[in-house]
């Protein structure tokens, strides 16, 4: 799964950051959690953008 993951953020970003909208799509699609997705990315050091609830710092 982490691969899958790894690969769908790397497919989404926008200017190298990831929307924090797409960050829930993604968390959807693959029936993980916002915070698995958050802290792919944070591995992975890619930004989550545009934040409005706080959830990825």
């Amino acid at each position: 799964m982490d691969r899958t993951l790894e690969e769908e953020i790397q497919a989404s970003l926008v200017n190298g950051k990831l929307p924090c909208a797409i960050a829930f799509k993604i968390a959807k699609k693959l029936k993980v959690s916002p915070r698995q997705v958050g802290d792919t990315a944070n591995r992975l050091n890619i930004k989550i953008a545009n934040c409005q609830l706080g959830c990825f710092p």
